[in-house]
Parts: C-alpha cells; structure tokens; sequence
C-alpha cells in the first residue's frame, strides 16, 4: 500500500500534547478508510506537523483525518518509505515516555540539506593523474567526515554525496573540514583538474514542490552545480549559523551566501535553462525577456552570481551536460553535438578542447579506459 506524509501548519497555540492527542484521535478511525497512522513529526518553534500514514490514496488520509479532529491538511505527497528515514532517521514512533499516557513527539522535520559534487575543471594528463582515484579517495574521507558529524547520507554516487542534517552548525562545519580535507588530497596535483563544490540550504519535507525535500534539495543542487563559491549556502543557513554560534563568524572568502532575491534568480534562471538548453535557436537575450529583466541588469546580476557572461554560461551548461551524455554513450559525437544545442559537431569539438584540455573523442577514449 502506498505511504503518503501530508503537512499541518498549526496555530501559536497548538502545543506538542495537542498534536499526540489529535494523532490519537486519528489512530481511533482510522480503520474505517483503511489506513494505518506510522508516526508524525512537531515543530513546536515552526508550527507545522508532518503525519507519516499508509492509505490506498490521498482521498482517504484526508477523510480519515476530517472525521478524527477536523484539521485538512496543506498538502499532502506520497513518498518511499527508505528515502524518509535516510532523511529523517526514523518511520515509526519513538518509545513511548515512561509513565506518560501520551507518547509526545516534539521532533521537528527540518533539516540542512547538503549537496555536493565534483566540477570538472580540464582532463589534461588524466590517466596519469588518475582523477576518478582522487574523487574515490575524497568520498571514502568525505563518508567518514559527514558521519562524524551526524550527517544522514541520503545518497552516494561517484559525483558526490545527498546528506540530511539535524544541526545547522554541524552541516557548516563538516562543509568547510570536507573542503579542507580536499585541499589535502590533491595539493600534489600541479594543476588540480576539478573542484569539490558543496551547496546547503534547508527546508522541511513537504513544501511548495510534490516532492519529499524537493524544494531544498533542487536548491541545493542548483547551487552546487553554478554558484562561485566552492561553498555556497542560503541567507537562512546562514542566520541559523550565527543565531546557534553567536561569536562564530562564517569568512565570507570560505563561503557564498545567496540572499532570498539570488535564490529566486536562480530557480528562475535555471528552470528557464532547463527547458532551452538543447535548442539551437535560443539567443542569450531570450533569458532577460523571460526573466523580466532588462539586458543590463540580468548581465549584472548572473555575474555577480556566477562570475560568468550569459554566453560563457549556456555554453559551459551545455558543455557539463555533453560530458553525462559522453559518459552514457548516448549517441555518436555528432549526435551529441545537435542534442546539447550546438550548431555543429566542429563548433562543439572546439568548445570542449577549450574547455576541458581534451577532444571528445579522446575524452570517450579515456572513459572506455578508465571504467
């Protein structure tokens, strides 16, 4: 049976006991539309409270919660049962308090949510540098960094790690030792090849997006994957740091803080280049008409973000997508060329010589090799 989490925002005056009493309420009916209430989640600083439930669908976890006490939910998401504890660490409910009649659950949902990835910089000299033994080498001591700091390691790939947070000053901290400790493994390398990028934000389970985390974790991605900043983090992350460390102080030369307007740009931005990318036809100043900006100011404001021109960042965005699609041998190099939006195949070749060192064709070479 499907498992859905649905979100409450709850009024000033709702209290952790009122919540385990209107569970209560819900686990009583809950029998009649044929669910079964796993566990929930409070936020008494945030007022909003996250129910865990398995229902035949969203119809009957909302009839069973208007017949129980009356309270619809905002939203409701279905979601995978290993993908909520890896977040959230648990599905069921903690042990009950001794001698308490109600098991009350003040455990909040929020989380810091970190993404981080490898940004290839050039491939000159790769089999003799061997960067997939230097990325291999950065996650196995990145594993153990996040895991001493109580990170959840949501997902691991080659390019890098999805963890989960309870501590904000936690995630910072394990940010800037995982930078530290790359710096370590390729200070032998004469002209490192890739940068480690990290990008944090934070966020509840079920926001605006029909995804579990999906806000947080597109948002992170994003400015993983673009921002300047080796870390980049949110205004939020950011308050959070220096409301728990009051003396602390984040360098801002260590980290970039996007401010709310930079993260609205940026989701801007990017849904804008996900839907274009691939097309031929688009000019750089279709971005400004569409984000409604004029030519001046959306020039200022990518670089001010990027550090690029809006030329050099379709161009590199095209360019990281052509090396997932050379990776996955999804087609000949002519083939890849038209599919990442450039003109010709010459054009293309040329711009990933000048951008990463290698022909695609040796870059193919060098992957059937490595792998």
């Amino acid at each position: 049976m499907p498992i859905f989490m649905d979100r409450h925002d709850v009024s000033d005056t709702v209290t952790a006991e009122h919540v385990a009493r209107l569970h209560q309420e819900d686990l009583k009916v809950e029998h009649k539309y044929g669910c079964r209430g796993l566990t929930y989640w409070f936020d008494e600083k945030r007022k909003t409270a996250f129910c865990l439930v398995e229902a035949p669908n969203k119809e009957a976890l909302e009839k069973m919660h208007i017949e129980a006490h009356g309270d619809v939910p905002y939203r409701i998401i279905e979601v995978e049962e290993t993908i909520v504890e890896s977040f959230l660490g648990r599905i069921e409910d903690p042990l009950k308090a001794i001698n308490k009649e109600l098991n009350i659950i003040n455990d909040p949902a929020f989380r810091i949510v970190m993404v981080t990835g490898f940004k290839t910089v050039s491939f000159p000299n790769i089999l003799s540098d061997g960067i997939l033994q230097s990325q291999k080498k950065i996650n196995e001591a990145g594993r153990s960094i996040i895991e001493s700091y109580q990170g959840r390691i949501v997902k691991q790939q080659q390019e890098g790690f999805l963890v989960s947070f309870c501590s904000v000053s936690k995630a910072v901290l394990c940010s800037l030792e995982l930078q530290t400790v790359f710096k370590k493994i390729t200070e032998n390398i004469e002209a490192p090849h890739f940068q480690l990028k990290i990008g944090l934000t934070s966020g509840v389970p079920v926001a605006d997006k029909g995804e579990f985390f999906g806000d947080s974790i597109r948002l992170a991605e994003r400015i993983c994957e673009i921002a300047k900043g080796t870390i980049a983090i949110t205004a939020e992350v950011r308050n959070l740091y220096e409301s728990e460390n009051i003396n602390g102080y984040i360098a801002q030369e260590s980290v970039q803080t996007l401010q709310p307007s930079d993260e609205k740009f940026l989701n801007s931005l990017m849904d804008y280049t996900e839907k274009i990318w691939q097309n031929t036809n688009v000019r750089t100043t279709d971005f400004n008409t569409q984000l409604g900006f004029s030519k001046t100011q959306f020039y200022r404001k990518l670089v001010q973000l990027t550090d690029d021109s809006p030329n050099v960042f379709l161009k590199k965005y095209r360019l990281l997508k052509s090396l997932g699609l050379l990776k996955n041998r999804s087609g000949n190099i002519s083939e890849i060329a038209f599919e990442t939006g450039f003109n010709s195949p010459a054009y293309f070749s040329k711009c990933f010589l000048d951008s990463f060192g290698i022909l695609p064709s040796q870059f193919l070479r060098y992957y059937a090799v490595q792998t």
